[in-house]
């Protein structure tokens, strides 16, 4: 509804109704805003305008023209989120999935259906049962037990959409549903923080797969998070390939050891420490001496991270969504501003992915 839409871009804004009245050069009053967010009047076209503007919305975020709306959202947090947090990003992932939506439509295309590797969410009578769901996922997506060299491609790949997006510092990732009416089945959706480094983007990712997975009652909630983490670590870095690499007991790792290891799975210093302590690799006592000797301070930076700070979110990117409206593009099924309101990139650099960089050269010439 445009009344629910309202209120949420003005919350992600942070803005009281009297501020963005003020925002909106006054051209309408703080109590016509709050009966705009009840229901009880319709703003006219002018003011959509104004309201998206000021919200810094699209407008068809505000009409809100596919019915979509999100369910099950079930934040990662450090500290509880704040709620300008959750409407914030909210409102992003409401945004983005329209136009996903929209260019899916264009092209015809039903989204992506969930290949759930399990038919119904799965029973754990604890925590350790993650490790046996994990390599069962594997084993039913086929995947052998190599390192997963892309996260994001393998997960849309199997119909997740996943939007990696700058997400508030407390928040690290979050799965729900997107619904699109009564009609239509819903979609399951992951986002990550991608304010992150790349280790542990795909660690939530893979924590957020364990989510879709897992019976939300078979297990108490402090339970069920230790159980997506440990599926998590399970999934990328399996037994039988991190035994074979490390051997089934060591009393001390060497830095560089360590580095290489975590190039291999890809995976964070701390998460892979975690999961030698997890297969009692190494001792209780060892991991308290790696965290006060080679791993000291590795809890708030990443060691050797792989993805450069300044390239944040290059590496593994979602790339389906951009694919597809490069397709429609190409296919003239929409025109450059589409694509670039549909990209959020400018029509200088939209041409350039369509026709290549060197294109205005090649004209001349």
């Amino acid at each position: 509804m445009i009344a629910d839409r309202i209120k949420l871009a003005r919350r992600k804004a942070g803005l009281s109704l009297r501020e963005l009245s003020t925002a909106m050069d006054n051209r309408v009053t703080a109590q016509a805003i709050g009966k705009y967010e009840r229901g009880e009047d319709i703003p006219s076209s002018g003011v959509l305008m104004s309201l998206a503007k000021a919200l810094d919305v699209s407008l068809n975020y505000i009409l809100d023209t596919q019915g979509v709306e999100l369910s099950g959202v079930e934040f990662r947090t450090k500290a509880s989120t704040t709620a300008r947090d959750r409407a914030l990003v909210e409102t992003e992932v409401l945004e983005w999935i329209e136009r996903y939506l929209q260019i899916e439509l264009i092209l015809d295309l039903d989204s992506a259906t969930w290949q759930s590797p399990i038919s119904t969410p799965r029973q754990l009578k604890n925590v350790g049962e993650a490790e046996d769901l994990a390599k069962e996922v594997r084993e039913k997506w086929r995947l052998g037990l190599d390192p997963i060299p892309n996260m994001t491609e393998l997960l849309e790949e199997k119909g997740l959409k996943v939007l990696t997006v700058d997400l508030p510092a407390r928040v690290s990732g979050f799965t729900c549903m997107v619904g699109r009416g009564s009609d239509r089945a819903s979609l399951p959706v992951i986002v990550v923080n991608n304010q992150f480094s790349l280790e542990r983007r795909r660690l939530t990712l893979a924590h957020e797969l364990a989510h879709r997975l897992i019976d939300t009652d078979s297990l108490p909630d402090p339970d069920e998070e230790k159980a997506a983490n440990h599926f998590g670590g399970a999934f990328l870095m399996p037994r039988e390939h991190l035994l074979r690499e490390v051997g089934k007991h060591r009393n001390a790792f060497g830095y560089r050891e360590i580095m290489n290891l975590k190039r291999l799975y890809r995976v964070s210093g701390i998460a892979l420490l975690m999961r030698l302590r997890q297969l009692d690799v190494i001792s209780q006592a060892t991991l308290v001496y790696a965290f006060q000797s080679v791993a000291r301070g590795w809890r708030t930076s990443e060691p050797e991270e792989i993805e450069p700070v300044g390239q944040r979110g290059e590496k593994e990117k979602a790339m389906r969504f951009e694919r597809l409206c490069y397709r429609a593009l190409a296919e003239n099924l929409i025109s450059l501003t589409k694509a670039s309101e549909l990209l959020r990139l400018p029509l200088a650099m939209v041409e350039d992915g369509l026709k290549g960089p060197k294109h205005v050269d090649a004209d001349h010439r």
